[in-house]
């Protein structure tokens, strides 16, 4: 992404591209390089390399170290500096697109001892391309055999740790649908920084208009019911040439305007934070706000202002931080004027650079970007809850797609659908920060608990709801009255429901990840079964064939029901029982039912269950629960069919 304080797009012409090395050329690149123009400078280097016959297919990398004797095309060592140049150019306005095979050209013409961060590089390279196992290996060969620098060596283990997390956050993606907004959004430059107020929205762009010669950044309105963006004419000011100004917030009248303003001097970028207000149809002349906010000498930029117009949030590199760019608060009193600044401190800031803060004063939920935390690489969305008199939860990452391995900047909730969000992304781009839209596909999972045998609200139930993967509770709840549970479902990772109660079997479902949503909740409701130590309990269709003990395959599904109330229950030993009914002598039925108990006792211990849980008991006819025969002495089918029975009665509790 370019940032704010780079030219978006530099038009260049007039260069010669020779077949031999270009010297006018690389000077012309080293001195933009030197100056961080990289966009410049990689626009020269690749013009250099075509002259050099550079950028076609390299079939045989080089051997040995490189040469001094002069070639046709440049010796060796020419071109593994053009290479590498060119690569960090790229790299350096973060199009790792084009960055990646030059840096791959370094390593394969054998020049990593003349620059030992190429692979590193290289490395970043394909984890922003998101090739992740492939930067993975690089990175790890890298932190083996460098040897300088500490710090290149912690960017290759963060790095590792981003595509790690990338990985997964790929394999399990929150439930967003993210999207490019198409229309007038799109243009030839960056696009960012989205406010809406009623059916108006504010936004920032680089795109090219006329009489302009390079692409400079300014604020557009696009006003309701209208398909084209207008561009706000915001100042005038002869002494400074190229003033650029973005990065919108307004205040919750819609009087004032506050925003970034910046312009070159020398080689120096100034940034400062502006506002102005409006009268009648016509903003008034932007006015600097106090040093409370811009430090002299230091930046500050991305200013927002609360819901309830009481603060303003912004980016400063002024002291006081915790690093490079810091978010940091402001009161303001009743005129929009900021009378203090503080610093968010460790809780939120790191060593990196953090950007774009939201902040919603009635969740109190803070939403930034930052570099700082292990994310997908570039800037990622993250979250916190707090406020400045309180301490800050620990920030999350907001996940895959939300966030991108590129640049993923300036969160903006839509006032009018809470479903709905917009962001500034450059994901999709080699080079510029376009305009998406997120929505909301996330649910509740929520569902009442009753007893099983009494169809009735079940309260006391402790429902945790776990990650199926590090089997980490993520929360928990005891059940009121009501005996109503309900979790936040974010992603499509696996999760699972625990249900706990003294004087039943605990209870493990996996939590369905898609279903007929009422009004943003899927519902799933559950009961859980009553056990005493020593009570029988029947397991209905458990069918043999006549006179035989061998399971039918409907008995199956039934005993599976046991296998899992015992994987949920690893604290109970059992014994299974079979019943006949009168018909046959003690001697038959005794060991018809043992066989009978034995057979499900095998089948269950098939089933992962250890041996030492569970015991093969048959009673024959010795235990009838129903008459086998009527008071008139005929026979009772009904009572027999009752006493032909398999049972399980808890032994006791571990």
């Amino acid at each position: 992404m370019r940032t704010l304080s780079i030219l978006l797009v530099i038009c260049i012409a007039g260069l010669r591209a020779n077949a031999q090395f270009d010297n006018n050329a690389k000077a012309l690149a080293d001195r933009a390089f030197k100056n961080r123009d990289y966009y410049e400078a990689a626009y020269y280097y690749k013009k250099v390399a075509e002259g050099m016959k550079m950028t076609s297919h390299v079939e045989v990398p080089f051997q040995g170290a490189p040469s001094t004797k002069p070639e046709k095309n440049g010796t060796v060592a020419d071109r593994l500096y053009i290479a590498y140049q060119l690569a960090e150019s790229y790299r350096l306005y973060e199009n790792y697109i084009e960055a990646e095979p030059w840096y791959d050209q370094v390593l394969n013409q054998n020049g990593e001892a003349g620059y030992p961060l190429a692979r590193l590089w290289y490395g970043v390279c394909l984890r922003a391309n998101q090739r992740f196992e492939q930067a993975i290996v690089q990175l790890k060969q890298f932190s083996l055999a460098y040897r300088g620098d500490a710090k290149f060596t912690a960017t290759a283990t963060k790095e590792i740790a981003n595509c790690e997390f990338a990985i997964a956050q790929h394999q399990y993606p929150a439930l967003l649908d993210v999207n490019k907004l198409k229309g007038n959004w799109d243009s030839d430059g960056s696009d960012y920084a989205v406010i809406k107020k009623d059916a108006n929205y504010w936004f920032t762009s680089s795109r090219l208009i006329k009489d302009d010669k390079k692409h400079l950044n300014r604020v557009y309105h696009l006003a309701a019911n209208s398909d084209k963006p207008e561009i706000m004419e915001l100042m005038k000011d002869d002494r400074q040439r190229e003033v650029e100004y973005g990065t919108p917030a307004l205040s919750p009248n819609g009087r004032h305007l506050y925003f970034t303003r910046w312009y070159k001097e020398g080689s120096r970028t100034i940034h400062a934070i502006y506002w102005t207000t409006i009268t009648g149809d016509s903003w008034t002349t932007p006015v600097k706000l106090s040093s409370n906010v811009n430090a002299e000498g230091f930046n500050s930029i991305q200013p927002f202002i609360t819901a309830d117009g009481k603060q303003l949030f912004f980016i400063s590199n002024k002291p006081g931080g915790q690093g490079s760019y810091d978010i940091w608060v402001s009161d303001l009193d009743s005129q929009g004027n900021p009378i203090n600044s503080k610093n968010l401190g460790p809780g939120i800031n790191t060593a990196a650079d953090e950007q774009a803060p939201c902040y919603d004063v009635d969740s109190k939920r803070l939403v930034f970007s930052s570099k700082g935390y292990i994310g997908l690489g570039g800037f990622d969305f993250f979250e916190s809850y707090g406020s400045i008199n309180t301490n800050w939860k620990k920030p999350e990452n907001l996940g895959f797609p939300m966030n991108s391995a590129k640049d993923d900047l300036y969160f903006t909730p839509d006032p009018n659908d809470s479903k709905r969000a917009i962001i500034s992304s450059d994901r999709e781009s080699d080079c510029c920060l376009e305009v998406f839209t997120v929505i909301n596909r996330q649910f509740v999972l929520s569902g009442i608990v009753t007893d099983c045998d009494t169809h009735k609200p079940l309260a006391g139930v402790k429902v945790s709801f776990i990650d199926s993967l590090s089997k980490q509770a993520i929360s928990s709840m005891v059940l009121g009255k009501e005996a109503r549970y309900a979790f936040k479902v974010g992603n499509k990772r696996p999760y699972q429901l625990m249900l706990e109660k003294k004087g039943y079997f605990t209870k493990i479902v996996p939590v369905p990840t898609s279903g007929v949503l009422r009004q943003d909740s899927l519902f799933s409701d559950q009961c859980l079964q009553s056990f005493e130590v020593g009570k029988a309990i029947e397991i209905k269709n458990v069918l043999y064939d006549f006179n035989k003990a061998t399971l039918r395959p409907e008995s199956q599904v039934e005993l599976n029901k046991l296998v899992g109330v015992m994987k949920d229950n690893p604290n109970i030993k059992i014994e299974l029982s079979s019943h006949t009914d009168s018909i046959g002598s003690q001697a038959y039925n005794l060991k018809l039912s043992q066989d009978r108990a034995q057979a499900c006792v095998d089948y269950i211990i098939s089933k992962g269950i250890a041996e030492s849980r569970i015991f093969a008991k048959g009673y024959g006819k010795s235990r009838p629960v129903a008459p086998n025969s009527l008071p008139n002495g005929k026979d009772n089918p009904e009572g027999r069919q009752l006493n032909r029975r398999t049972e399980f009665t808890v032994l006791k509790v571990e």
